[in-house]
């Protein structure tokens, strides 16, 4: 009786177990959000993939706007080479870091991290701005030195500001001529939304993550022997994605501020100090160190990691959009104390690595 019981209820509930098994095998394909693990391995993938495409264009900028075509920027001045990639991410960052963040991050987060923190983090460089005003010191031109800083600083922020209110024109501009049936069809359509679309979009990243890093491997070993600025960008492309790994990492401390409970400071972003200021002190140890050896290989390696690595672990867009978000606060004095004890602290640790031993020892 118990066995016929069971008979029973099985075939009278078959087709409601076979459908909640079905819903249920269903649903697991289909859920909004990745696991943790995939989740993690598709944040670092986007950022690694951004993280290349942002040094090559810092190198694009400084060949378009350096000596060799536009002449506009050039080592032994103020307006040092890396001011223009400066100057157009910060503008970015207005517009794809700060205004259009949330509309970006609701049709894919990892997309809004690759962009502000990938890509437009990788773009900018603080290290490379430091090492260029620690160039002038060492010659003596000290007054160049704090020009370049403060003409840095200026332009810098005020691209951002720039940024921000174009953006929000924009913006507006969109408001008015798109219908909101329209903008709710074209995100649906482009939102990553699904396990699906998460995996094809991880599945084109992966894909254009190793085509870089062939392309700059291929394009290495052509260009290693020649100790060319070429080879210097491969190799940095090789090791661009460690530094902006490390970079979102440490972002992980901005805002816990110090103390056992963190009511200390909890406005100053430590991780965005910590990862300026050692890739600042690391460029310099690395500036010093080619002095000092002064062969093409040395030369070459050594270029090729301030340029990748410390570049894109140092960031001047992030710095700028926190420093543009104290500004608009109701207590406008910490941006500037956030700055000048950033740019402070880097140039006086660069002043120790290099100037010191370029002084001391008379490297040429």
């Amino acid at each position: 009786e118990a066995t016929l019981g069971v008979a029973t209820f099985w075939n009278s509930h078959f087709y409601e177990i076979n459908h909640l098994l079905f819903y249920s095998i269903k649903h697991s394909f289909s859920f909004t959000t990745l696991p943790k693990s995939l989740e993690y391995i598709s944040c670092l993938i986007h950022l690694a993939v951004f993280g290349i495409l942002g040094a090559i264009t810092r190198y694009l900028l400084q060949k378009l706007f350096g000596p060799s075509v536009a002449r506009v920027t050039s080592d032994g001045s103020i307006l040092y080479l890396d001011l223009p990639s400066n100057m157009v991410g910060s503008f970015l960052m207005g517009w794809f870091g700060v205004v259009f963040k949330a509309d970006i991050t609701r049709v894919s987060e990892f997309l809004a991290i690759g962009l502000s923190t990938g890509y437009l983090g990788s773009l900018t460089t603080f290290s490379g701005w430091n090492q260029k005003m620690l160039d002038l010191s060492a010659d003596g031109k000290w007054l160049y030195a704090v020009l370049g800083f403060l003409l840095g600083l200026f332009l810098a922020s005020y691209s951002i500001i720039l940024g921000v209110e174009t953006a929000k024109g924009f913006r507006w501009l969109l408001n008015r001529r798109a219908s909101s049936s329209k903008e709710e069809r074209t995100s649906c359509l482009l939102e990553v939304n699904t396990f699906k679309r998460h995996l094809v979009s991880m599945t084109l990243m992966v894909v254009l993550l190793a085509a870089l890093l062939a392309v700059s491997a291929t394009q290495l070993v052509q260009e290693f022997d020649k100790g060319t600025s070429e080879a210097q960008l491969w190799l940095g492309c090789l090791v661009a994605a460690p530094g902006v790994w490390l970079r979102w990492f440490l972002a992980r401390l901005n805002g816990r501020g110090l103390g056992k409970d963190g009511q200390y400071l909890r406005w100053v972003p430590f991780g965005t100090v910590i990862a300026n200021v050692a890739a600042a002190s690391a460029m310099a140890a690395l500036a010093t160190l080619k002095k000092s050896v002064d062969t093409t290989t040395c030369n070459t390696v050594a270029s090729s990691i301030q340029f990748g690595l410390l570049g894109c672990l140092s960031t001047v867009s992030t710095l700028m959009a926190e420093f543009n978000a104290m500004r608009e606060s109701d207590q406008p004095w910490r941006a500037y104390a956030y700055a000048s004890f950033t740019i402070a602290v880097s140039f006086a640790m660069g002043t120790v690595i290099y100037s010191v031993p370029v002084w001391v020892v008379g490297f040429s």
